[in-house]
């Protein structure tokens, strides 16, 4: 079943391996953590870092700072009392979202810190963000020091109908896809090895909530209006964890007051900082808020002064919520009388809660008194985009490896 030869002119070699069945198969995995890996990543945070462009692009700059030598120790902290052996899976093909461009990179980070053998499809778009990590690992794997990792990476670009997606499926331990459930159900199409198997990254739908009344006490609403714009715009909304419904919880005082500050500060941002969308942009957003308006009743647009930031008020929260959405600031926003009223809307589909104004203990009562059947993730409103080792509900480290037990 795996197809032998693999057209090259179907694919753009970011590095320099090329793809031979039997060379690929001699290659070992590595236990997870190995120093050589570990020594590696924190190299290339370095590499990345020396680069003067990443001064332009944040989530470049999340990335290197991801890779420091003291967040991979602070992640291998929770195997320090693991008695289990673990190595890596072997070959992982991961094919990267293509709206998000610096993903690939954090997929590529686990698969190497884990042991394995990594073929990635990065983005056909040609994003400049691509451009500085890939250049970093390719001056890296060029040291003699980094000879066994740079022939367990290959970084790669081809086309979704390429027969490249059917060749490096039918060699894989592990696929690791990101992308749209229609993605993710065309990838499946390719033959995998028996023992192997998926990991998938489907469509998410993030959410955030406010407790009005702790809002209003903040000294600094400028810094919140920043994370959260960090969290939507810096991505376009197109990230899963970027929040499109916002849920103001609080008297019906306190939630007015807390709307005025909350969009005010981050009107200032957006108009700063935001470039002017694309008409088509414009459109879809008035596209998807005339859908609503014909498919729900209690829908109710709030004037804004331009198109970069709209807000659609919802009297109830409706089933199947999560398909109203729009990308370039736009948000649904309803007024809950509690926690308790979100989670009846809350399913599979739901990845993350950004939040401000609760407890820890508050958020976890919610989850297990109310025994949601989705959301994987609860963060503090501004950190929604900052990457770790569990996402989506999978524990990456634990997944992308194997247990050897000796008895």
């Amino acid at each position: 079943m795996i197809p032998m030869q693999l057209n090259n002119n179907e694919i753009t070699h970011l590095t320099s391996n090329t793809f031979e069945v039997e060379e690929l198969n001699q290659l070992r995995a590595l236990p997870i953590f190995s120093d050589i890996s570990i020594s590696f990543l924190s190299a290339l945070s370095k590499e990345i870092i020396k680069d003067f462009q990443i001064r332009n692009f944040p989530d470049v700059a999340s990335f290197a700072f991801f890779c420091r030598k003291q967040n991979i120790l602070k992640i291998r902290k929770d195997f320090e009392n693991d008695t289990i052996m673990r190595l890596g899976r072997g070959i992982v093909f991961h094919i990267a979202p293509s709206n998000v461009p610096v993903n690939f990179a954090y997929s590529l980070f686990f698969g190497v810190l884990s042991g394995n053998i990594n073929i990635v499809k990065v983005p056909s778009k040609d994003f400049e963000q691509i451009n500085i990590i890939v250049n970093a690992i390719i001056r890296l794997t060029k040291k003699t020091e980094f000879k066994d990792i740079k022939d367990k990476i290959a970084l790669v670009k081809f086309n979704r109908d390429s027969s490249a997606t059917s060749f490096f499926s039918a060699i894989s331990d592990v696929r690791v896809i990101w992308g749209g459930d229609d993605t993710i159900a065309q990838i499946r199409k390719s033959f995998i090895p028996a023992r192997s198997f998926d990991v998938t990254f489907a469509d998410r739908y993030s959410i955030c909530i406010i407790n009005t009344k702790e809002y209003l006490k903040e000294k600094m609403p400028d810094k919140i209006a920043q994370g959260f714009y960090n969290d939507t715009y810096l991505f376009d909304q197109n990230a899963c964890t970027s929040p499109h419904l916002i849920n103001w919880v609080g008297t019906n005082e306190d939630v007015e007051k807390a709307k005025i500050i909350f969009w005010g500060e981050l009107n200032k941002i957006v108009t700063q900082k935001y470039p002017e969308i694309l008409p088509l942009t414009a459109v879809d957003k008035l596209t998807t808020f005339y859908k609503t308006v014909l498919s729900v009743n209690g829908i109710h647009k709030t004037f804004t002064n331009n198109n970069l930031l709209w807000r659609v008020e919802i009297d109830s929260l409706f089933p199947n919520l999560e398909y109203f959405n729009c990308s370039s600031g736009y948000f649904l926003e309803y007024h809950a009388s509690s926690l308790s009223d979100i989670a009846k809307i809350i399913n599979r589909k739901y990845q993350t809660i950004a939040y401000y104004g609760f407890e820890k203990s508050e958020l976890v009562d919610f989850v297990l008194n109310e025994k949601l059947s989705g959301v994987d993730r609860i963060v503090q409103i501004g950190q929604t985009t900052e990457f770790s080792a569990i996402w989506d509900g999978f524990d990456l480290i634990r997944t992308l490896s194997r247990c050897v037990q000796v008895c």
